[in-house]
């Protein structure tokens, strides 16, 4: 197989915790493509994990802290860092917030 294509409401897994939606919507022993909608307070637990991530903010006003430093992400806004560090995402908007998250290795629990 050379590509696998997700369609527009197409996920290989969804979970709702505490307030987020994530939806996975592509992964392999070494990528993960998660889509996550938080209401609007919704806050994640502090995690760190293997690898790194990159996170883009489509939609709404997220305000995430890694290591202990706070970067707020607007809409448009890309965020890279290693995963290894302790980092939450609360969402600090009016509206609900939508992000994409690519992380390598693939972990998510």
């Amino acid at each position: 197989m050379h590509a696998k294509l997700v369609k527009v409401g197409e996920e290989l897994e969804k979970r709702i915790l505490d307030g987020v939606t994530y939806r996975i919507k592509s992964k392999s022993d070494k990528l993960l493509v998660l889509k996550a909608e938080m209401d609007v307070g919704a806050e994640t637990d502090l995690y760190e994990h293997e690898g790194e991530e990159i996170r883009i903010l489509l939609e709404g006003k997220i305000e995430c802290t890694i290591g202990g430093e706070i970067y707020i992400m607007e809409e448009g806004d890309v965020l890279w860092h290693p995963s290894n560090v302790p980092h939450k995402i609360k969402n600090v908007g009016n509206s609900k917030a939508v992000y994409i998250t690519i992380g390598t290795p693939s972990t998510f629990i």
